[in-house]
């Protein structure tokens, strides 16, 4: 990964990153661990994210990580408690974990309401006081560009992170007279091991092959490539940003 620490500083600030074992949410905790900041990831797997934990000590800066499952209010609140604890404070909140609910019953539509939708608003909602308290307050929400089209497989999804990007731009109107900004970030088509597209490479790759085709930068994006923009969105150079959702895609909307 590209020194981050070379264009941002992060040294005192506190990071919490809500889904922050794997893929996105991992690279984007690793990259602001990197850049100096304490920081505080939570997950339900506990094997990743033991691995995400000790990837991140190796910064040699504070880190928190708590298992958690995004889809229960109490326990989102008693997260934030501890890692808030942990920490000596909150900064900077990313909202990252996804319920993936691709199917068309009530089950997958619930699944993404909880975590995509309701999970970012309950984390903001007990992390807020914190904010109030930081000179640097921030909330980065990982919405996707499945939100800023009509899509015919996913509709859940799809659905949860337009509500996810419309609450972007009602969460920075409401917070903007207390300097705190928010805004999110749209990913394209992300390529990890164990991922998505990952699985799909595997298991159907005539969709793998389709989907790469509209990528005008020829290629799936990457993880880090999602880190840094979260690292310029929370940083001081985008001090007069806020309400915005950020495509981060290789052009992808532009072949629609």
């Amino acid at each position: 990964m590209t020194d981050a620490r070379a264009a941002f500083d992060f040294r005192g600030w506190r990071v919490l990153v809500a889904g922050g074992s794997k893929g996105i949410g991992r690279a984007i905790a690793l990259a602001f661990a990197q850049a100096g900041a304490a920081v505080s990831i939570c997950a339900r797997g506990a094997e990743a994210l033991a691995a995400a934990r000790d990837a991140l000590a190796e910064y040699g800066n504070p880190v928190h990580a708590a298992a958690c499952d995004l889809g229960d209010a109490k326990a989102i609140a008693n997260y934030i408690d501890e890692a808030a604890a942990a920490l000596g404070g909150i900064d900077v909140l990313v909202n990252n974990a996804s319920g993936y609910g691709f199917g068309e019953d009530d089950d997958a539509w619930l699944a993404d309401f909880n975590i995509d939708l309701m999970a970012a608003i309950r984390a903001s909602r007990c992390a807020l006081p914190h904010l109030q308290a930081s000179p640097h307050a921030c909330i980065l929400h990982t919405s996707s560009i499945a939100a800023l089209r009509p899509r015919r497989s996913g509709p859940a999804y799809a659905a949860m992170k337009a509500a996810l990007s419309h609450y972007t731009t009602s969460q920075a109107l409401q917070l903007a007279g207390q300097r705190i900004r928010v805004n999110a970030i749209a990913p394209g088509s992300v390529e990890f091991a164990g991922g998505l597209w990952d699985r799909v490479r595997q298991d159907d790759p005539e969709r793998y092959a389709a989907t790469l085709a509209k990528i005008p930068f020829g290629r799936y994006g990457r993880p880090k490539e999602i880190a840094h923009a979260a690292l310029f969105l929370a940083s001081p150079y985008a001090g007069w940003i806020t309400g915005q959702t950020l495509a981060v895609d290789g052009g992808q909307l532009l072949n629609g």
